[in-house]
């Protein structure tokens, strides 16, 4: 397979996929995180002298063009992360693209128009796929965060390149990183996964109890287990139609010889606020009223000591609504574990929005060994699903 140190973009024009789905405010880029993530990827060929097509979607325009999702802010901004002068086209098809696709010289960018402007790119379109193929010709996929979307830039396309497609080095990252967890990690392995519902999570837990030495599990959908096992669980969020499946996954656990490890105890409140009072309690024996909104620190303690013992170690999800200051600590705690486990040699994966928001504001993200960009696509991954952005490079 084709590879960005293998291949020579020499004289091409390479169409690449990005995900530039960053948040504005008041026409200004407010997190740079992803558009810095494409950097080595673009440097890589403008270094080779090719030249480089960028196209993205932001936000959701359902199909319209929407000029406050309009791509030409992100793209000056990305002008100054490349240190040089950044094109912008007002389409991503069209006479406009085209004409500046055609005559884009050796070491020059280009970033089209929001591709979701156009309802054929979510449809998966073959004759607008084919009309961005026309602007290139090679094709690179760098775009983790919509490899899971078998939409026209992601997948369509790359049927119009077949002995010219390839991985960026972002989506080569992450595909190299989940194989690291999933397919050869050192031993013990270790996953932690919290979140608000086991709804959004069971087929990530079934894939890796199969995998895993141990699995935490925190956040909200904790309080699904603790009810399903006979537990007081007060006001908290749960999912009551899915105890069956609770149990299930517990029973699993003890047939692979996997060590569930669930809360033992809890922060809760008397509301859903960061200015509501609140205690500590055992996490099966919430008051009437009250909620769990972070894990305790009996849990903290166990949770770290589970943690710094691991070489391998994914985490997804936050142990409790840390976006509030109070309910906070639990996140922070096994923050904190996971990077001192990195520090130590462990290898750590990070990943899923509010993960990587945590770490990212929690100042640890240059002390985990990857951080996703990926949310939803990340979560298919780890269910073991085919992405549809991989599988049309690799197919």
């Amino acid at each position: 397979m084709l590879t960005m140190d293998t291949f020579s973009f020499k004289g091409r024009k390479a169409l690449v996929r990005v995900d530039l789905n960053v948040p504005l405010a008041d026409g200004r880029v407010t997190d740079d995180t992803r558009a810095r993530a494409i950097v080595p990827t673009v440097n890589k060929i403008l270094a080779d002298g090719g030249s480089a097509i960028l196209m993205s979607h932001l936000g959701r325009p359902k199909g319209k063009a929407v000029p406050e999702l309009s791509l030409k802010p992100v793209a000056d901004h990305l002008a100054t992360l490349l240190g040089k002068d950044v094109l912008f086209a007002t389409d991503c098809v069209g006479d406009d693209a085209n004409r500046k696709a055609r005559d884009l010289a050796p070491g020059q960018v280009l970033v089209l128009e929001n591709l979701r402007f156009h309802p054929e790119e979510e449809a998966g379109d073959p004759a607008f796929a084919q009309a961005l193929a026309h602007l290139g010709d090679v094709y690179v996929n760098d775009a983790f965060g919509t490899a899971h979307r078998a939409h026209a830039s992601t997948t369509i396309v790359a049927r119009s390149f077949p002995h010219d497609r390839l991985f960026g080095y972002l989506l080569q990252g992450e595909i190299d990183s989940v194989s690291k967890v999933l397919d050869k990690p050192k031993r013990p392995l270790t996953a932690i996964v919290g979140g608000s519902k086991v709804s959004s999570k069971i087929d990530v837990l079934r894939n890796l109890l199969g995998k895993c030495d141990h699995v935490i599990i925190g956040g909200g959908m904790a309080n699904t287990f603790v009810k399903a096992a006979g537990g007081q669980t007060g006001a908290s969020l749960v999912e009551d139609d899915l105890l069956d499946t609770a149990r299930a996954i517990v029973e699993q656990a003890k047939k692979d010889g996997v060590q569930l490890h669930l809360p033992t105890d809890a922060v809760v409140a008397d509301a859903f606020s960061a200015t509501a009072n609140t205690d500590t309690a055992q996490a099966d024996q919430v008051p009437d009223g009250w909620m769990a909104l972070d894990i305790g620190p009996e849990s903290i303690k166990a949770f770290r000591e589970v943690v710094l013992k691991s070489r391998t170690l994914l985490w997804n999800g936050p142990m409790g609504v840390f976006e509030m200051e109070p309910f906070q600590q639990g996140t922070i705690a096994v923050a904190q574990a996971v990077a001192e486990a990195t520090d130590k040699g462990a290898y750590s994966l990070v990943g899923g929005g509010d993960s990587v928001a945590a770490v990212n504001q929690f100042g640890l993200a240059d002390r985990i060994s990857y951080v996703s960009t990926g949310g939803g696509a990340m979560l298919e991954y780890l269910e073991g699903k085919e992405l549809p952005g991989i599988a049309a490079i690799t197919g």
